[in-house]
């Protein structure tokens, strides 16, 4: 239970594997999931490690699955995934996987080159289809007088009197649609008008055989005399990519030619069809088999990456390999390695050797899908220092309360905790979908922390006794105006309820104040016009007092980390001048507002100083204000005191200590510099032999008594003295800073209640103030248009608001008193990403 509140503690380990077995065993770490490889060979080139080759393979089987994976995406087949996890193949296999996969690909090659083929010969021959029925229409169509005399045109001016025509060249062939209009220009520019063109659209697109996408084209015949005309018509036809046919003179060599061009089309479609249900039929079966080929593939080229990280011995018949793993899994790695040898068939066992080392362990903290979200969230910030608090578990409660505080209302927390109970309610069917949507998931990853936000919401909702916009009156108000009738305080009467929109009520009159509402602000105040006042007070008041609860709570944790890593100085003259500066300013201040609440009732309540200004004379040794008056009797000695207190506070943080870090350092060096002779006997040691001997053991206790200086080889005073000055400055104003930061849980609460009280009064009003049955259908198009409103506007947009400045609160505020952030993840090998579908390395 204690690694939930500090990250795991870490080993470094030395692996070594017999080779025949070394596969194995990184395969079995690699289901476990519990280290960490070091690269032993960062020098070497990527091209020039021992399992390159290996790799090469590897990938090559990945690029063929690849391609098969795109071929059944586009013949829409699904890829069956059962989420089944199989084993790592041997290395002897991947011969038969690469038989396969070659097989496979060539197999879908050969089918995709003749069938495009066989689409490219259909396609011709379609297009001669139409052209042959085209040009049919065409010639049928010229046979009318008209249409001769029109074409005459084209004829030689000295030829047009005679009795027998010359007789005209033609070609036929088809275009894409979109280029007849340019293709139109430039026949008649080029050709001078001397030629004429028939065009006509086919109604059905036909297909490409290179991309399969649907084009339209259009059937084209162009008429011209001599070949001159007839070069460049073919020449303009070749440019726009026109496709020209062979198309007979004679009608009965044009039918004759139809019915053979329907045969063959009658064919090849056949053909075509066969064809097609056998692609189908080869990727049906691949697409059951494919995601199992990825995994075992993508596991393969894992290991060897692996293993290439890994040292070989000069005998070429062990791999030496380091790792960091948790202390506490030390034995399921022991197991793991044994099963990969017994799997291998070695009889050599792999051997684990802890290692002793003054590198930086990575950091590890273990998490559920519960705990994960809040994890992510510190780790956005920066991964914790090996060892140190782990902010996780306190961000639990602290980060959604904070939130709850801004988005506090009773209805918007109900709809958001029924859609986070979704989430958690059908997290393994939504699980199984695999969605691609990156919003969803986000979403979805955070589900435990929006269902406790929602949860939190709903209690700040009920004690600011806040529903859309409106109090729940469930135990009756404490107000009343009946004892007021004949009181002294007023006579009021039926008349004067009605002649008067405002009245005050006078809490100090007697009777008229029935005791506390039992839970949450009264409902009174909804309808009363001071209402804003009596909550900004109460709800800036609230932020402070939060605000220095969490900073203290913060500071505290501090202390931990120092008795954890033994530094009694920064106990000393870090924390516990910290905390007294803290709590003489700002705790003393929660004390004054806790006091006032307490000492001062309606009667009294005018004449209560006001705890700003006494907080700002307070810093200013002013104590001469007539009109705002002392609290208690002693306040100006007891304010004094912790004034001073608190400044004492900065030298003992600013100089203090940097004098005693550098006494401590003289003090270090100066007995490392002593001589520290002996006698020699025997066999023992010379003179200079012990006293190199007694020095490095002195040096040794004295790291151990000064751990704060272990490390350090030279002391800079200067850059001492500026980092400590930093750091002091840095927590003195950020107490002031960071106090007035948590007014943000008091301003977002006002904002979050006025809009959703502007919604209710500017839309939802509107339907309810129709009385008549029409009215009813107008409520209910106002109530969908106000329920789209609060949902987009008060529940998604004000909530990531509200979101945001939590999280500000908890990395700025909070994290900053007791965390540094500076450490780097423990990435473990594993094989999970590979199975979820996140195939990088």
């Amino acid at each position: 239970m204690g690694e939930l509140f500090r990250s795991e503690e870490m080993t470094l380990a030395q692996l070594f594997l017999q080779s025949e077995s070394a596969y194995c065993c990184v395969s079995e770490l690699g289901e476990i999931g519990m280290v960490q490889f070091r690269d032993l060979n960062p020098d070497v080139n990527v091209f020039q490690r021992k399992f390159v080759n290996e790799v090469r393979r590897c990938e090559e089987m990945d690029r063929k699955l690849r391609f098969v994976e795109k071929e059944i995406k586009k013949a829409n087949i699904p890829v069956l995934d059962t989420g089944e996890n199989p084993e790592v193949p041997f290395p002897r296999d991947m011969i038969d996987l690469e038989a396969t996969f070659e097989k496979l690909e060539n197999e879908l090659k050969e089918i995709n080159t003749n069938q495009e083929a066989l689409k490219k010969n259909f396609l011709e021959l379609t297009e001669l289809k139409h052209i042959l029925r085209r040009t049919q229409q065409f010639f049928d169509e010229m046979e009318d007088p008209a249409l001769l005399e029109d074409s005459s045109t084209l004829l030689d001016p000295n030829e047009v009197g005679r009795s027998a025509p010359l007789r005209l060249g033609f070609v036929a062939g088809v275009i894409g649609r979109e280029r007849i209009p340019t293709f139109e220009r430039m026949l008649w520019r080029v050709c001078r008008g001397n030629v004429f063109l028939r065009q006509a659209d086919i109604e059905d697109p036909l297909e490409d055989p290179a991309t399969g996408d649907h084009v339209h084209k259009s059937v084209f015949i162009i008429f011209f005399q001599g070949d001159q005309l007839k070069n460049r018509v073919k020449k303009i036809c070749e440019g726009f990519r026109a496709s020209l046919y062979p198309c007979p003179e004679t009608s009965q060599e044009r039918k004759e030619m139809a019915a053979g061009v329907n045969t063959r089309i009658d064919d090849l479609q056949m053909v075509l069809n066969q064809t097609e249900d056998h692609r189908q039929r080869v990727l049906q079966a691949a697409a059951k088999t494919v995601r199992v080929w990825f995994i075992k593939v993508r596991k393969m080229k894992a290991i060897y990456h692996t293993l290439n990280l890994c040292n070989i011995d000069v005998t070429q018949k062990c791999l030496i390999a380091e790792i960091w793993c948790p202390v506490s899994d030390l034995d399921s790695i022991q197991f793991a390695l044994r099963r990969g040898t017994e799997k291998s068939g070695s009889t050599v066992p792999s051997i684990l050797n802890r290692m002793q080392t003054k590198q930086t362990p990575p950091t590890y903290n273990k998490t559920n899908k519960f705990t994960s979200g809040f994890q992510s969230i510190v780790d956005a910030y920066g991964i914790s220092n090996y060892r140190e608090i782990n902010p996780a578990p306190y961000t639990i409660i602290t980060f959604p309360f904070l939130f709850a505080v801004m988005f506090g209302d009773l209805g918007h927390g109900v709809l958001m905790t029924c859609a986070a109970l979704y989430l958690v309610l059908r997290e393994s069917r939504l699980i199984a979908q695999k969605n691609d949507n990156e919003m969803f998931n986000m979403v979805f990853a955070g589900r435990y922390i929006i269902l406790l936000m929602g949860i939190f919401s709903v209690y700040t909702g009920i004690i600011y006794n806040d529903c859309f916009s409106k109090s729940l009156n469930v135990f009756g108000s404490g107000w009343s105006v009946r004892p007021m009738f004949g009181e002294k305080g007023g006579n009021w009467t039926s008349k004067t309820l009605d002649d008067n929109r405002v009245l005050q009520l006078d809490p100090a009159v007697p009777k008229v104040f029935n005791g506390p509402y039992p839970i949450g602000i009264d409902p009174i105040w909804n309808i009363a016009t001071n209402k804003l006042t009596f909550l900004n007070s109460f709800k800036m008041k609230m932020s402070i007092i939060l605000g220095v609860i969490h900073m203290t709570f913060g500071v505290t944790l501090s202390l931990f980390n120092h008795l954890y890593f033994n530094k009694p100085l920064n106990i000393f003259l870090g924390f516990i001048p910290e905390i007294i500066f803290m709590v003489s300013l700002f705790g003393y201040l929660v004390l004054l507002i806790f006091y006032k609440w307490l000492a001062y009732d309606a009667k009294s309540s005018k004449e209560a100083p006001s705890l700003l200004i006494a907080f700002i004379n307070m810093c200013l040794f002013s104590y001469n204000d007539p009109t705002n008056k002392p609290f208690y009797t002693g306040q100006i000695v007891i304010q004094c005191l912790l004034v001073i207190t608190a400044l004492a506070c900065v030298p003992c943080m600013l100089i203090v200590k940097t004098l005693v870090m550098r006494r401590q350092y003289l003090w270090k060096r100066h007995l490392g510099m002593q001589n520290f002779g002996g006698i020699r006997v025997g066999n023992g040691p010379t003179e200079d032999e012990a006293e190199i001997i007694q020095h490095d053991q002195l040096s040794q206790n004295l790291e151990e008594e000064l751990p704060e200086l272990s490390e350090e080889e030279v002391f800079d005073f200067a850059d001492v003295t500026v980092h400590q000055a930093i750091h002091t400055i840095e927590y003195c104003l950020g107490c002031i800073s960071n106090t007035a930061s948590y007014l943000r849980l008091w301003a977002l609460s006002l904002a979050h209640a006025q809009l959703s009280e502007v919604l209710w009064s500017m839309v939802m009003h509107m339907g309810l103030a129709s009385r008549n049955f029409g009215g009813f259908f107008a409520l209910s198009i106002i109530f969908a248009f106000f329920a789209t409103l609060t949902v987009f506007i008060l529940l998604i947009m004000e909530g990531l608001s509200a979101f945001l400045h939590a999280l500000r609160l908890h990395w700025v505020e909070f994290q900053n008193k007791f965390y540094t952030g500076q450490g780097f993840k423990f990435m473990p090998f594993t094989f999970d990403s590979i199975l979820e579908g996140k195939f990088e390395d």
